[in-house]
């Protein structure tokens, strides 16, 4: 009998370790675009930034941590000044790049499968981020440029007002909710 309840014991304390060790699910309720001066890098991940203002109307991102379920949506991501004032100009690709420990020794940058940016500015995506760390801390959501590739890996927007939640939590929150 005894050892019946050490086993069970260990189950269980099994089961705890590993529902602490999971990852939360992260999300930016909005998307804002880079109005910086030119030239101006993002300050983590050695990622130049766009290579004019932007500007966005409206966005999101989520990022399950646990298994890389990814998905992001930006409408009216757009050139402020220049003769392309608002509209997307030349770029007609970006990607989410999630950046993971952020100024840490340990930063992962880590993208999603190119997408197309409508002239208007509009992008979606929803797939899967392979490779996150089992350690994630600071989470930053970019849009980067893919194409031109003059102009790739340089980011134009960025995820704000960022919330976490638990795996378990997040797996269950249905489409409606995102």
């Amino acid at each position: 009998m005894r050892s019946g309840f050490a086993g069970l014991a260990g189950l269980v304390t099994l089961a705890l370790a590993s529902t602490a060790m999971a990852q939360p699910a992260v999300r930016w309720s909005n998307v804002v675009g880079v109005i910086t001066a030119q030239g101006v890098d993002n300050p983590v991940a050695d990622i130049d930034s766009g290579t004019f203002a932007w500007s966005a109307e409206r966005g999101h991102a989520r990022v399950n941590l646990s298994n890389g379920a990814t998905a992001f949506e930006v409408e009216g991501l757009v050139i402020n000044g220049t003769a392309f004032s608002g509209t997307a100009g030349p770029v007609t690709q970006v990607e989410g790049t999630l950046v993971c420990n952020a100024g840490e020794g340990a930063e992962a940058v880590l993208d999603t499968a190119p997408v197309p940016l409508s002239s208007q500015g509009d992008a979606e995506f929803s797939g899967v981020i392979p490779g996150i760390p089992s350690r994630c801390s600071n989470p930053l959501f970019l849009i980067r440029i893919v194409n031109p590739a003059g102009a790739l890996g340089r980011w134009i927007a960025t995820g704000v007002d960022r919330t976490t939640s638990s795996a378990r939590s997040a797996s269950s929150e249905s489409d409606s909710d995102r």
